[in-house]
């Protein structure tokens, strides 16, 4: 019984949190679902008309990111006016990107499209949640739509696996994914790096993966359970833009996608681990994440 006990109280605690953000997501469907009836709604999902209840949605995600994580946010300045693509280091929950979304919202009244892996619009009852924040697949096509409209887009080229394979050493895992950089080209606008400190101290994955890699490759499918939870400091940076030339012609354009994407793509890659190294512990500290709650002189 004391050992039954003692494996139930464990795994309450490693699984706790993450369970309580996918129940404060459904409930935000749920809120959305509920709004929508009593409204008698049938807008896009995109328009104004959901903007109210974006942003008691955005408060309620604030209110947890400032409990829970002392959440900051650094760099607005350095979004552009206009379309963009923001691309950011992916946690094992992306949650801290969730927070960047709520804040941006609050602060700027701006939504950011964000490209989710195909399996995210495969989960059921997420529709409208997912429709009304703006997450949108990861095609070419969608993504210059959504550009050529405004908006910012937002890409984590690692994904879902950088979220399960990545560790506390914060590696990159983006493989051979150019296409953000391919879009930033046609679309001209400028790529802006993203990265939150502490997010792996947070939430983590477990060591042996081996097993679950092999699964992940064939399925495409994320098994791999996250833990944690626990109240360390999220600092979400965003870095100077990597801006696009706009003395460039169609004409060259055409001719130098191809070399151009790659510059691109290097510069994106540096730019994003500049930010790590300058803003993570590495490797990372549960202890020291959790005493920067405290750490007044970073703010």
């Amino acid at each position: 019984l004391i050992i039954g006990s003692l494996t139930i109280s464990a795994i309450l605690v490693f699984f706790m949190v993450p369970l309580a953000i996918v129940f404060f997501i459904y409930f935000s469907n749920i809120l959305l679902l509920v709004y929508q009836r009593n409204n008698e709604l049938k807008a896009d999902p995109l328009s104004d008309v959901w903007n109210n209840v974006r942003k008691m949605i955005a408060s309620f995600w604030d209110i947890y990111a400032r409990v829970w994580h002392g959440y900051e946010l650094h760099g607005v300045e350095n979004l552009p006016e206009g379309p963009g693509i923001l691309v950011y280091y992916h946690g094992a929950i992306p949650i801290d990107y969730l927070y960047f979304l709520s804040r941006l919202f609050l602060w700027k009244k701006r939504l950011c499209l964000s490209v989710a892996d195909n399996f995210v619009f495969r989960l059921p009852g997420l529709k409208l949640l997912l429709a009304v924040t703006g997450v949108i697949p990861g095609t070419r096509e969608e993504c210059l739509v959504a550009l050529k409209n405004g908006y910012l887009v937002s890409i984590s080229p690692g994904g879902v696996r950088e979220a399960l394979f990545s560790d506390e050493s914060y590696q990159l895992m983006w493989g051979n994914r150019k296409g953000f950089a391919q879009v930033a080209l046609e679309a001209k606008v400028p790529i802006i790096p993203m990265y939150t400190q502490n997010v792996r101290e947070g939430y983590r994955m477990f060591k042996e993966r081996r097993f679950f890699r092999q699964l992940y490759e064939s399925t495409r499918l994320p098994f791999t359970p996250p833990y944690g939870g626990l109240p360390v400091k999220f600092r979400t940076y965003i870095g100077k833009p990597i801006p696009y030339d706009p003395n460039i012609t169609t004409e060259e354009l055409v001719e130098k996608v191809c070399k151009s994407k790659f510059l691109f793509f290097f510069q994106t890659k540096a730019a994003v681990q500049a930010l790590i190294s300058k803003h993570q512990t590495i490797p990372g500290s549960i202890w020291k994440a959790l005493l920067e709650r405290f750490d007044k002189r970073r703010k």
